[in-house]
């Protein structure tokens, strides 16, 4: 089952690098306005969209395989349709311990493969809008 409750989604917002796929470099979109609050509040945002070479200040990232660094939580703006390859490339990763899709986009199917390798996961909720509920 997702997370839904309380005290594990802090756990989840307690954790520091977010690698934000589908991370947009326009202002207004939710996927730009809110890694950049992220980033305000102290999380270190390692964008993932390979239109771009820069979002935020920081070098955007064609996959998550081509992040080098280590990924605590990967956070998905992108369609529910891709979230199974977004999840696949999670879990050929041995730092990720998160998947949190944004509002509006779930996939169950790929959910329950990621809970099954350990992996925490959130659906469909706004990681601001539990940020400020939570921990603001």
């Amino acid at each position: 089952m997702p997370v839904d409750d309380d005290e594990t989604l802090s756990e989840i917002l307690d954790y520091e690098t977010i690698a934000v796929v589908g991370c947009s470099s326009t202002s207004g979109k939710a996927a730009h306005d809110i890694p950049k609050y992220l980033q305000r509040h102290g999380y270190r945002v390692v964008p993932v969209n390979p239109t771009t070479d820069e979002v935020l200040g920081e070098r955007a990232y064609d996959s998550l395989s081509d992040v080098e660094e280590e990924i605590d939580v990967v956070d998905v703006f992108r369609p529910s349709d891709e979230v199974a390859g977004i999840v696949d490339a999670a879990l050929e990763r041995d730092d990720v311990k998160a998947v949190w899709t944004q509002l509006g986009i779930r996939d169950d199917e790929a959910a329950a493969r990621a809970e099954e390798a350990g992996l925490l996961v959130v659906q469909d909720k706004c990681m601001k809008v539990e940020h400020r509920r939570l921990k603001a």
